[in-house]
């Protein structure tokens, strides 16, 4: 289940090590900022509560330290003015690396132009490239001119939303000189709750083909669920939540956008649980755990893994 006969990549984004075996790596855990409704927002000007902006981003890294999770930031903006006043708060006060969210492709090319200016191109990851770009070469040309190193994929086939149309997808994305940058990471498109599991078939496809790192949008599936809040309460929606993602990471996931970094300090937690429980999962397969010091396992269950691989936690 957890095997692959491929060989697989691990790519290292501002930090960040993101790819491998199934248990190789914990998942890279990608927040949002300064999305719509987000409490810290004064305006779409780069206007914000810059306190509380810090408290949440210290926040993060702490549960990054503590898990042994890779943690990244993707900010949301509407303009390349807004986007730069953001840009340049997170650099001030974060070693993380970062994205910027930007649906309107000539507003995220100008953000992007500004990342190259300043030298920000190791920490960068650019989300993305899609199925939906008119000019995927030309957007490839352009992202190499600027020196960007880092990028997502977006997979999907509106033809064919199968996992074997997600990988078709991505096929020819690459095939279109999208192959060329220095870390590759595929989003498989997450369209619901219940579809996200074509999503985690679709990463097991690629990752057996190509060896690409893999994962999702996996908040999409929870927070499109509005109906969940109305019949559990917010307290169900945040259990739904935590179980879906944590889930879905166990499932041949090297990443995962989780949505709002204010969750944090229960995706983390969640997702930490379910890599643990992956660790174990390989080593019925496998015999071995990977010797990785920032495993949740390692951190959190040391005694155990001695006894496991001394044949002791067996009896």
């Amino acid at each position: 289940m957890f095997k692959f006969t491929s060989g697989q990549k691990v790519f290292n984004i501002g930090g960040a090590v993101v790819g491998g075996k199934p248990g190789d790596n914990p998942p890279l855990l990608i927040a949002s900022m300064f999305h719509n409704k987000d409490r810290i927002l004064a305006d779409r000007k780069g206007n914000f509560d810059r306190p509380k902006a810090i408290e949440l981003i210290k926040r993060q890294e702490d549960l990054s330290r503590s898990t042994g999770i890779p943690g990244m930031v993707a900010m949301v903006a509407n303009t390349p003015d807004e986007a730069r006043a953001y840009i340049d708060f997170f650099l001030e006060n974060s070693a993380m690396p970062f994205g910027i969210d930007m649906w309107v492709a000539e507003q995220r090319a100008k953000a992007t132009e500004y990342i190259s200016k300043i030298g920000a191109q190791d920490r960068f990851l650019y989300n993305s490239i899609t199925p939906w770009d008119k000019d995927v070469k030309g957007q490839v040309q352009k992202l190499k001119d600027l020196g960007i190193k880092h990028v997502v994929i977006q997979a999907f086939d509106d033809k064919d939303q199968s996992p074997a149309g997600r990988l078709k997808s991505l096929e020819s994305i690459l095939a279109q000189g999208a192959d060329s940058f220095d870390s590759i990471i595929v989003d498989t498109s997450v369209m619901n709750l219940p579809a996200t599991s074509l999503s985690l078939v679709a990463n097991k496809l690629i990752k057996e083909k190509l060896g690409l790192p893999c994962g999702g949008a996996y908040s999409n599936g929870t927070h499109m669920w509005k109906e969940c809040k109305e019949t559990w309460g917010l307290d169900g929606f945040r259990a739904m939540d935590a179980v879906a993602q944590g889930m879905s990471s166990v499932l041949w996931s090297d990443f995962n956008f989780y949505g709002p970094i204010v969750t944090a300090p229960r995706i983390f937690p969640a997702v930490a649980t379910a890599h643990i429980l992956l660790s174990t999962l390989v080593y019925t397969e496998t015999n071995g755990i990977a010797e990785n010091k920032n495993l949740p396992i390692r951190k959190f269950f040391p005694d155990f893994i001695e006894k496991l691989l001394a044949g002791g936690a067996r009896k």
